[in-house]
């Protein structure tokens, strides 16, 4: 089983939702960005790591928020979320499609 993270990145009253490229396996899905956790590697450094990697920006790593496991065609995850904030950076895209800053409410409905 793979293990992955999620941020839920926050700023002012607004949460990050990013958009799979055309070339990826789920392409077009929307997603709180994150990635794969790497041996030796804790679920907070992996996501300060994916997210400066992916997207050019820091973030705090807060609290935890939950966990999913989901069966794929192609193998199971398990995907551990956390609220993050955003420290500093701007974003850029380089894995994802689009970058969107939603109401938070509307993101958790």
């Amino acid at each position: 089983m793979k293990e992955v993270t999620a941020a839920i990145i926050l700023k002012d009253n607004l949460v990050l939702i990013a958009q799979r490229a055309p070339s990826d396996i789920l392409a077009g899905k929307w997603e709180f960005p994150g990635g794969k956790l790497e041996l030796g590697e804790t679920p907070q450094e992996c996501l300060k790591r994916e997210i400066r990697e992916e997207l050019d920006a820091d973030i705090e790593v807060l609290d935890f928020f939950g966990e999913s496991i989901y069966a794929y065609h192609n193998g199971t995850i398990k995907l551990m979320a956390f609220w993050c904030k955003w420290i500093s950076g701007e974003f850029t895209l380089k894995v994802h499609s689009n970058l969107v800053w939603v109401n938070l409410l509307i993101a958790m409905s």
